[in-house]
């Protein structure tokens, strides 16, 4: 089992049976890529039941403003189906005040891509942007699932169904592993979860299960991802103890201790918040360095 050392960050950090899946990286190498396919087709199924999700194909994630100095988008993951539906994928792990207002800005890239300069056809495709949030928004529920789509607001007449927000709140799942748990239930529990288990919970079966532990399992690693891997949960462990020394020293001395570090470390430990996949807003509070430049570490 993973475990973290909080007071000699020299020590090793020890690597369980499991990578934890809502690492931005990790994330991509289980859900993101050709391999991974089928399990993403499947959770796709379950997010979208309505729908017959069919093969699917991954796209780019980098995409640039085309307005000058404008915020470019780096997504976790972008896919489209055969019947042409794209498909955004997004993970946070620390918690985010504003990650609606992200998932709006984000799709509005998928969706401008699409029209080419001068077109009088707005006959773009439908968009889903998913968020799978480590934190919940709607404190105390028991809901994992939420849905939104732009309505009337007092008939709820549907305005277009070309784009959708779906959000699945990972510490939510207080059914998991019971008998009134369903699919998305255990499925957000495996998620915040697996990194800690040796061995598959019982009564948690399926298809999509089965590839995502197989998926998940750092033996089957190449070694070059092992490799990383160890370095990342490294880096998190490093991370962990310095937020909770800031903590226990207070904001204030934090700050102030970080701003007398030099500059190559402060970049140094923005580029290991920015590969855990950290909010650029938190990471340029924690080191001091503006929103602006850490965009320019990111690409």
């Amino acid at each position: 089992m993973m475990t973290y050392d909080n007071t000699n960050a020299s020590e090793p950090v020890r690597i369980g049976r499991y990578a934890n899946v809502l690492m931005d990286r990790w994330f991509k190498r289980s859900f993101g890529w050709a391999p991974a396919k089928r399990l993403m087709q499947l959770f796709l199924q379950e997010l979208i039941p309505e729908r017959t999700i069919t093969e699917i194909s991954f796209g780019p994630q980098e995409h640039i403003n085309p307005i000058d100095r404008g915020k470019d988008i780096r997504l976790d993951v972008q896919c489209r189906d055969t019947n042409g539906r794209l498909f955004i994928v997004e993970v946070q792990l620390s918690e985010q005040s504003t990650f609606y207002e992200r998932a709006v800005f984000n799709s509005s890239f998928v969706i401008q891509e699409q029209l080419p300069r001068g077109t009088t056809d707005w006959d773009f495709a439908p968009i889903y942007f998913i968020g799978i949030v480590n934190f919940s928004i709607h404190k105390g529920s028991d809901q994992v699932l939420f849905r939104y789509r732009i309505k009337e607001v007092e008939s709820g007449e549907p305005m277009t169904d070309r784009i959708e927000y779906i959000f699945l709140e990972v510490p939510n799942c207080r059914k998991a592993l019971t008998p009134q748990a369903g699919i998305l239930d255990n499925l957000c529990y495996i998620l915040g979860h697996i990194s800690q288990m040796e061995e598959r919970p019982e009564g948690v079966e399926g298809e999509i299960f089965d590839l995502l532990f197989k998926s998940a399992e750092i033996a089957n690693f190449a070694p070059r991802e092992r490799k990383e891997y160890i370095k990342d949960m490294t880096t998190e462990r490093d991370i962990k103890n310095q937020l909770a020394f800031a903590h226990n020293s207070g904001v204030q001395q934090g700050l102030e201790i970080g701003d007398k570090r030099r500059a190559e470390d402060k970049v140094n430990t923005a580029r290991n918040f920015i590969a855990l996949g950290v909010d650029l807003e938190i990471i340029a509070k924690a080191t001091g360095i503006s929103v602006e430049e850490l965009e320019k570490l990111r690409s």
